[in-house]
């Protein structure tokens, strides 16, 4: 299976779930045009408080479909967007890739992961329990965050359901993905 794009989602305001779209325009150096988080310096309310100043690495939220499914499985209700993301993605693990790999959404678009999404109290507030269904720890009791990655936009361009995603990873050697 290829890896694609199963869903685009913003919303203008700070709100936890983003409505689904037709498209979206990603914009270099900013994130998702017409977002909450879209900038140069941070948007996330809890990190504003602490540093407004601080780069914003979190301009592109994406999250697999495959952690819908997952979820779903477990008996929670999610579609795409519900959790925040700007891109639902299927057929790649997201949460697998190192920092600096470069995705190729669509035609022209190129969102490059910084990090892994830290999963919020939010996420217990829209449905409960639902926390401890995106964190796991492994054999050696190491935290697993399965919430998504985040990115920032290095080239502009529409994104849109059934966009290809085409995945260029960073020279060696790689670094693991930790909370942005």
């Amino acid at each position: 299976m290829s890896a694609i794009i199963e869903a685009v989602s913003k919303h203008p305001g700070h709100a936890f779930s983003k409505p689904v779209q037709k498209s979206i325009r990603l914009l270099a150096g900013l994130g998702v045009e017409g977002d909450a988080h879209a900038g140069v310096t941070v948007k996330h309310r809890s990190r504003i408080a602490k540093d407004p100043t601080q780069p914003n690495l979190r301009q592109v939220h994406l999250i697999q479909a495959e952690l819908h499914d997952e979820l779903r499985s477990q008996g929670f209700s999610v579609s795409a967007g519900e959790l925040g993301e700007n891109i639902t993605t299927r057929g790649v693990d997201l949460l697998a890739l190192p920092v600096g790999t470069k995705l190729h959404c669509g035609d022209r678009a190129v969102v490059e992961v910084t990090g892994l999404r830290n999963p919020c109290i939010q996420i217990d507030r829209f449905q409960k329990g639902m926390m401890a269904a995106v964190l796991e720890r492994d054999e050696r009791g190491h935290l697993i965050r399965k919430a998504g990655v985040m990115g920032i936009v290095l080239e502009d361009g529409e994104v849109k359901p059934g966009d290809v995603i085409r995945i260029e990873l960073p020279a060696p050697p790689h670094k693991r993905l930790a909370p942005v």
